[in-house]
């Protein structure tokens, strides 16, 4: 299937909006085929040019995804306009509707085993028609990784989410990606939770308005206040300088991928 992608930040990112998303997602699902998804925001942009790790497993992803505002309006501003932002927990919660609509199998990797709980028994009652295939906490060793991973390839879901933060769940994916025989691979974050009910998203005009992250530094001043002056910062930075001489894609580095061929991590 022909991408149609704008190269941004050195990352082809995919210009779909979320139908288009959840349709690639199907086909993966019916022809048993990997669609590893990748989100990118002002936060990520800024970091993977000094984290090779990280910057080498997005390029691995099948489709890469503007999950932050403030990327859409960079890519507008720049001449290479992606159609609308796609957040990961909107995704999925996307692809959970899909999964009921259509009795899917998920696993679910992340968070503890408290929230975890939680997460299971909302989903029961939202998307009761979805199977849990499996579920493992967030928390474990790095000499364990494999045998979840074996796990997840034993109970052969449809789905696999990753809720766990940057840059562990795009290495776990990086890493496992290839080799598990799940069609569709989400790394979600925070967004178990979120589902959850432990934490709130922003309200629904803030996240228009592409302000969730002053949001959170309401919820959190003291610790948010200076990483997202200096991220937004470091951005706003990088967009300039995209505008005056645009970045060429990037290219995997040895380092990166011998560190995500051996990296195993928690949450």
């Amino acid at each position: 299937m022909a991408r149609n992608q704008s190269l941004l930040f050195g990352f082809y990112l995919d210009a779909l909006r979320m139908d288009e998303v959840i349709e690639r997602c199907r086909t993966a699902i019916l022809t048993r085929s990997r669609m590893l998804i990748g989100v990118v925001n002002a936060a990520k942009v800024v970091k993977v040019r000094g984290d090779p790790l990280l910057r080498n497993a997005l390029m691995q992803c099948d489709m890469l995804l503007a999950d932050g505002q403030s990327v859409v309006w960079a890519s507008r501003l720049l001449g290479r306009p992606l159609p609308e932002r796609v957040t990961g927990i909107d995704l999925f919660e996307h692809l959970l509707s899909l999964a009921d609509h259509e009795h899917r199998s998920i696993f679910l990797l992340g968070a503890t085993p408290e929230v975890m709980a939680r997460l299971r028994e909302e989903l029961a009652v939202r998307f009761p028609n979805l199977v849990v295939a499996g579920a493992h906490h967030g928390y474990f060793k790095d000499s364990e990784a494999s045998a979840i991973a074996d796990n997840i390839r034993q109970v052969a879901p449809d789905m696999l989410f990753v809720g766990m933060t940057s840059p562990k769940k795009e290495m776990f994916l990086a890493r496992f990606g290839s080799s598990l025989g799940v069609p569709v691979l989400h790394g979600v974050g925070g967004s178990f939770d979120i589902l959850a009910g432990l934490t709130h998203r922003a309200p629904a005009a803030w996240q228009r308005l592409g302000m969730e992250w002053a949001y959170r530094v309401l919820q959190e001043p003291g610790r948010l206040w200076w990483r997202y002056l200096a991220t937004n910062t470091a951005f706003l930075l990088l967009t300039a300088r995209e505008f005056i001489r645009p970045m060429r894609a990037y290219r995997p580095t040895g380092m990166g991928m011998t560190r995500v061929a051996r990296q195993g991590h928690g949450r």
